[in-house]
């Protein structure tokens, strides 16, 4: 039977470019929907921007555009990532869509209308300059556990507490340094807590293996932990990039009650775009919901969204797959410590998309597990069994078909009871069925077993033997047609994966597209096969030099032009200070430090508030003039060096308690150029430079 399936992955928040680990997940979520394809099954696979919340509204504010306008610069450079890794979604499009709003309001209406809202008045901070209540994210103070300076208000990074804003000490509003006050407001509240949502969760999370068992078991503590499920906060007050409230003037959903539903906006905007008919789809009881998410937002996966649709009258997910996150190396990924990968540095420089697919697919399973990326495990797995087992059966077989034999392959020779060409296809069941329980790993290993013994035949056969003696023309001929029937097996194995790179293979062997239902309909005798060109170049371990690179300019900077020499100009470079001691050198205590927060300073056209962890017990407050060549996001997470012993300096937007490290030109107004200093990776916060 033909299963109808919706298939959708998170939400990437639009503030940003994709990271590798969206790219991971999208892959993930990619083979899966292709195995369903190639399986006759009909899918629906479907993303979109979150594109609501405070920090874009404040983002956009800074710089100066609409937050509309934010989210679409944001969007318009999605396109290249995806094709780019060949990620294929039916449909990519916003939270902020006309349909999001129609159906957020739709839920929300009809949760109020079954009992589930509920309104209470709290208090929070407010920012009395900015005249807006703050998110924790934009409260910052000491912590009231170890006393940690500049610490955000819902967790300290030093000593890992938890705590409400209001407990913080100092409190200051990270948008204005303004002391926030406190005041009152309505809240509207999705009533979790009510019995008949504990209930049905308790059946929905914890049966029917909808959950990995990880996940399920994470489920069963939240809901039988001690206090139960708290009811949650749905609101959010003006100013607020959102969607409104009905009937609740100056109230906005806060972002993750629409988020998700852009997931069900996304296919309503596709089908509306198709003619297909959206609610007939989504009433259909045979139509199938999934999804693919990381395993930081499993809480609102699968306890406020399952909940909200059912009591909403809506379809619940089927199913949602957790995953784990990337490390490099075994590294959290930090551009800092050279361990950053930016998936769109990696096309720039030449790598292969599909060595990446393959890569994270061999490493990929069911489970809720970190993925590992190491260079030179990718370069052994790329170059071992991609080229050196599976492509090297074509080169050492097509070769001589188009050469000797024009083409012509030759089956008559094959029966039903071939057993070498059988026992390949009696293990497809099983490498679909790994595809389809998410076991990628599994299935590729059980794919690369079977290319072993298909290159064991190579070796056992000897074509370039053969070939030396016109009269073993017709074993020739035999032995080369069945390691091309063998390729084109596994090449069904392997498409999932490898999209673009069994394309090649089809138009190489002059047949349709692949599909499971092709492992048992070999090629036709006489079948006239393409000339053989190149499928795939191995992976040079020199060249994560260039992908571990950090270019030296900004990210929004224009591309250089080479700009000849004029010796006789005047040199930019400053002429050397004063000669000193080694003992004046040895005063100047400088320091590792890691960036680990970036800010603009409101009202200041030169400033950047820097967060600086200095390997103390507490982190540091820098101003820094160096607005004119960063944008904070460039800088969060670096490596730099700073003047540790200088002392304090109060200034009018707070207190400076150092001074990192940068290079400009001896006339800064001729050649404005200003570039803050990095550590080499594997350098740590606190260690010094001597």
């Amino acid at each position: 039977m033909t299963r109808k399936l919706f298939v959708t992955t998170a939400l990437p928040y639009a503030n940003a470019p994709f990271h590798l680990g969206h790219i991971m997940e999208y892959i993930q979520a990619d083979i899966w929907v292709r195995h369903q394809r190639m399986s006759g099954n009909e899918v629906h696979f479907v993303g979109a921007d979150d594109a609501h919340g405070a920090p874009i509204m404040i983002a956009a504010e800074k710089a100066g555009i609409t937050p509309q306008a934010f989210v679409a610069q944001i969007a318009a450079g999605r396109k290249q990532y995806l094709d780019g890794f060949h990620i294929q979604f039916d449909n990519w499009h916003s939270t902020d869509g006309e349909e999001n709003h129609q159906l957020s309001q739709d839920i929300y209406r009809k949760l109020k209308s079954a009992g589930f809202i509920t309104s209470k008045t709290i208090e929070q901070f407010f920012d009395p300059v900015k005249n807006m209540f703050l998110p924790d994210r934009y409260i910052k103070g000491e912590c009231p556990k170890c006393g940690a300076k500049d610490q955000y208000g819902d967790s300290c990074e030093v000593c890992s507490a938890v705590y409400a804003p209001t407990e913080l000490k100092n409190p200051y509003s990270v948008l204005t340094g303004a002391t926030p006050i406190m005041k009152s407001s309505e809240h509207f509240f999705f009533k979790l807590s009510d019995e008949k949502c504990v209930e049905f969760l308790r059946g929905w999370a914890l049966k029917d293996n909808r959950l990995q068992s990880e996940v399920a078991n994470k489920c069963k503590e939240w809901l039988e932990g001690e206090g139960g499920l708290g009811d949650w906060d749905i609101s959010r007050d003006a100013p607020y990039f959102g969607i409104e409230i009905p009937d609740q003037p100056g109230k906005y959903f806060y972002v993750w009650l629409d988020a998700p539903v852009g997931y069900l906006a996304s296919l309503k905007n596709y089908f509306g775009k198709t003619g297909r008919d959206y609610d007939a789809f989504m009433a259909d009881p045979t139509t199938e919901q999934i999804h693919f998410i990381g395993k930081d937002i499993t809480y609102f996966h699968t306890l406020f969204w399952p909940a909200m649709l059912k009591f909403s009258g809506y379809k619940t997910p089927d199913n949602v797959y957790a995953h784990g996150f990337v490390t490099v190396s075994g590294e959290k990924m930090s551009k800092s410590r050279g361990t950053g990968i930016s998936p769109l540095r990696y096309l720039e420089i030449g790598m292969n998309p599909e060595w990446l697919r393959y890569y994270f697919a061999a490493k990929l399973n069911a489970k809720v597990e970190d993925l590992d990326m190491n260079p030179d495990d990718f370069v052994a797995r790329v170059n071992s069994d991609l080229i050196g087992k599976y492509i090297n059966i074509a080169s050492r077989a097509a070769g001589f078909i188009t050469k000797r034999f024009d083409g012509v392959i030759a089956t008559d020779w094959a029966t039903a009871d071939d057993a070498f060409l059988n026992n390949l296809r009696k293990v497809a069941p099983e490498i679909q069925a790994l595809f389809e329980a998410r076991e990628y790993g599994k299935a590729l290993r059980a794919a690369m077993e079977q290319a072993d013994l298909v290159n064991a035949y190579v070796d056992s056969n000897k074509p370039w033997e053969l070939a030396k003696k016109p009269e073993n023309d017709a074993k020739l001929q035999e032995v080369c047609s069945r390691l091309l029937e063998a390729f084109r097996i596994l090449t069904i194995f392997l498409k999932p994966v490898l999209p673009q790179l069994a394309a090649q293979v089809e138009a190489q062997l002059n047949i349709a597209p692949l599909q499971w239902a092709d492992v048992a309909m070999p090629l036709p005798h006489h079948h006239k096969i393409n000339p053989y060109a190149h499928l795939m170049q191995r992976v040079d371990i020199k060249i994560f030099d260039d992908l571990f690179d950090i270019p030296a300019a900004p990210a929004n900077s224009a591309t250089a032009e080479a700009i000849p020499v004029d010796d006789s100009a005047t040199s930019d470079i400053e002429a050397l200070a004063e000669e000193i001691k080694i003992d004046d050198f040895a005063k100047v205590d400088l320091r590792i430090a890691r960036i680990v927060n970036c800010e603009h300073v409101e009202g200041s056209d030169k400033l950047l508030r820097l967060t600086l962890d200095v390997g103390e017990d507490r982190t540091r407050n820098v101003f820094s003039g160096i607005k004119s060549a960063y944008q904070p996001e460039q800088l969060i997470g670096k490596l730099t060096v700073m003047v540790a012993n200088l002392a304090p300096r109060k200034m009018k937007f707070g207190l400076s308690e150092g001074m990192v490290l940068a290079a400009s030109a001896a006339d800064e107004k001729a050649n404005p150029g200003l570039y803050i200093l990095e550590a080499w990776p594997g350098a740590q916060p606190g260690m010094r430079v001597r």
